[in-house]
């Protein structure tokens, strides 16, 4: 691919001219100084002449999803989502195939998809972002329900913008002690992934769209798009969100040795991995001989043998920095 071509794929559109509708999605829980962001909010959209935002509450039951969907069905240009992990994946999930765009407002311990934004965490600056109309068409992983899943009581969300997984990552995220969170922020998920550094490797069956399945034994099988995990640390330096792939990462350390590793492999951003094995697909489906804990974009989901995963290309209408030219979206936060 050409410099050209390959800037002109990464380039942000624009919003519209003129005023944009906006709706806040929050989670109350998750929020500690609602009040402080509400204004600030108001205040930065009021500012620059458009009208102060619709605030739309999450409760248990409801985290999020049928409130972005239903933001979108009535017409608003933005939906900011205000909370943790969770809640920002759960209005991707009811934005996702509208023309209606998402704006973060980061709330939580990992914010995801924030970090791999370049979102900042102050809300005055997270507005400004979206009065700059930088936009960007990523694509939206789709996680298939198990016969676990099926429940209608807990309807199976399945919608994930940065990371699905299955093995270590996913148990250290359960494992994650939420004071540790509230007080340490990401230590606790360093203090959590020590606990499972001996757990059993996992016995898989990983298959890529139409090709030959793979046989591993693996510790986590984290299936990515884009490439920034948890504090910020960068596992796919070439992972893109808008080209219509995801990127599966196959992590197979079988002792503390392997793991200092691959760990040091990855921070140092060493071109060759040692215990990390990397391929692309558009449908990858993961099988294992037990259950295992699983998760998307940092949000905890129900243990199962299955981690099926297909892609929805360039889905959602995200809000980012502008002007961006990098398949990197965290780049660009500087400025703001």
């Amino acid at each position: 691919m050409s410099t050209a071509d390959a800037a002109a794929r990464h380039a942000t559109t624009s919003a519209p001219d003129g005023p944009l509708r906006c709706a806040v999605v929050v989670n109350p829980a998750r929020v500690e100084d609602l009040e402080r962001r509400r204004a600030a909010v108001d205040a930065a959209l009021t500012d620059a002449g458009w009208a102060a935002a619709e605030w739309i509450e999450t409760t248990p039951d409801s985290p999020g999803v049928e409130q972005a969907r239903q933001a979108a069905a009535d017409g608003f240009d933005v939906v900011f989502a205000c909370g943790g992990d969770g809640t920002v994946r759960a209005c991707v999930e009811g934005l996702a195939g509208t023309s209606t765009a998402l704006a973060i407002l980061p709330a939580g311990t990992g914010n995801l998809l924030a970090t791999n934004l370049g979102v900042p965490e102050d809300p005055a600056a997270g507005v400004r972002l979206v009065l700059e109309r930088g936009r960007r068409s990523i694509d939206v992983g789709v996680a298939a329900p198990t016969d676990e899943d099926d429940d209608s009581r807990h309807p199976f969300s399945s919608a994930f913008a940065v990371m699905a997984g299955m093995g270590f990552d996913a148990a250290m995220l359960d494992d994650a002690d939420s004071r540790l969170k509230s007080a340490l922020g990401p230590v606790a998920y360093v203090l959590s992934a020590l606990r499972h550094l001996g757990d059993r490797s996992m016995r898989l069956t990983i298959t890529l769209d139409d090709r030959p399945p793979l046989r591993r034994r693996a510790r986590s099988v984290v299936v990515a798009n884009v490439g920034r995990l948890q504090a910020g640390v960068l596992l796919v330096e070439r992972a893109s969100p808008d080209d219509g792939q995801l990127d599966v990462a196959v992590l197979a350390p079988r002792s503390l040795l392997h793991w200092v590793r691959l760990a040091w492999g990855v921070v140092r951003g060493h071109e060759h991995v040692p215990h990390l094995e990397l391929h692309r697909a558009s449908r990858v489906v993961v099988r294992s001989d037990r259950e295992h804990p699983r998760e998307l974009d940092g949000d905890v989901i129900d243990p199962a043998r299955v981690l099926a995963i297909t892609v929805r290309h360039r889905a959602l209408e995200l809000c980012v920095p502008q002007p961006e030219r990098s398949p990197d979206l965290s780049e660009g936060s500087e400025r703001l």
